[in-house]
């Protein structure tokens, strides 16, 4: 039974490549190509897409009016960061925002990873709607490694972080080593010893060596909830501790404030993703932002130094450089 699904699977893919060579490649009309491969225009719509979807067709705008546009350009200049500003009306909410921002990034993701190399992905909302879209691209030797613990008090986490990781992990043909610690420990003590667990330093050390970090940023302020704020991982008095502390977001449960700046922030001795200063070693360090109200956590992220790649929407993005 497998051997018919991955024939049929293959002759699906050779049909897929023959009608977009003669598509895009030799101009022929959807109309031409049916009657070429003898069946339907739905048919070839079909197989384009299919084509699409699978990376057997890369499709890249490069417009002579803005390459980059005049946003990125800015962004680029101000903060010394490659902006990708993904074009989406101001009518859309923050979900379809998201949306169209995952999916942008899940196209070209692809293009930043690759054989023999390490990527770093921290759970949440934002991750989750790229894990859905990616673009599959066959790799050897390559690891995805969770940034930060999923646990809480309701549940160990893991299905929902493996969900995502896998996702990942299949387009990319890449091995998973997920995390399986709790997002926040009751005792920073706690940490420190397992920390020292053989099992849990091989995760840090690899964590260590990512070739790429990929990553929303939490806030308490977006319409579409950040999953650590949502999912019961935290309770009024830690709500209260991040406000007194001036919190405006984080990375991988870890918490910033408008600054950039972790220290004295209690909850950052109790949870288990990686410190800013690992990160900041990760050569390509790709955030992705949607929704004007992440923008002050947007702004402390950029004063930490953690982004040398932005991918957000075009309102977002006029509003970063709209203020100094």
């Amino acid at each position: 039974m497998l051997l018919d699904d991955d024939a049929a699977q293959s002759d699906r893919n050779r049909d897929a490549l023959t009608a977009s060579q003669l598509y895009y490649l030799q101009d022929l009309t959807m109309e031409a190509i049916a009657q070429e491969l003898h069946t339907s225009r739905s048919s070839v719509s079909r197989l384009l897409s299919h084509a699409r979807a699978t990376g057997l067709v890369d499709i890249q705008i490069r417009s002579p009016l803005d390459a980059p546009s005049r946003l990125e350009q800015e962004i680029q200049a101000r903060y010394g960061v490659t902006a990708h500003v993904v074009p989406v009306s101001d009518r859309a909410n923050d979900v379809d925002r998201l949306e169209r921002v995952a999916l942008s990034v899940a196209r070209i993701l692809g293009q930043y990873f690759d054989s023999n190399m390490i990527m770093g992905i921290a759970w949440g909302s934002t991750m989750s709607a790229i894990s859905r879209h990616i673009t599959p691209k066959a790799t050897h030797n390559s690891q995805i490694v969770q940034l930060n613990g999923a646990g809480n008090m309701s549940t160990t986490g893991l299905g929902y972080a493996s969900e995502i990781l896998g996702r990942f992990g299949n387009a990319f043909g890449a091995h998973v080593q997920q995390f399986p610690v709790p997002a926040f420990f009751d005792d920073p003590v706690t940490r420190q010893a397992l920390w020292r667990e053989r099992s849990m330093a091989r995760l840090i050390e690899m964590q260590g060596r990512m070739d790429v970090a990929l990553f929303g940023l939490g806030s308490p302020f977006s319409e579409v909830p950040s999953h650590v704020y949502a999912g019961g991982y935290l309770d009024p008095d830690d709500f209260d501790a991040l406000s007194r502390d001036g919190v405006v977001g984080d990375v991988a449960t870890v918490f910033f404030r408008a600054d950039g700046s972790t220290g004295g922030i209690p909850l950052n001795a109790r949870g288990t993703g990686p410190d800013f200063a690992v990160l900041r070693k990760t050569p390509r360090r790709i955030c992705v932002v949607s929704g004007s109200s992440k923008l002050p956590s947007l702004r402390g992220a950029l004063c930490a130094d953690l982004i040398t790649d932005l991918f957000l929407d075009e309102g977002t993005a006029r509003a970063l450089v709209a203020t100094p």
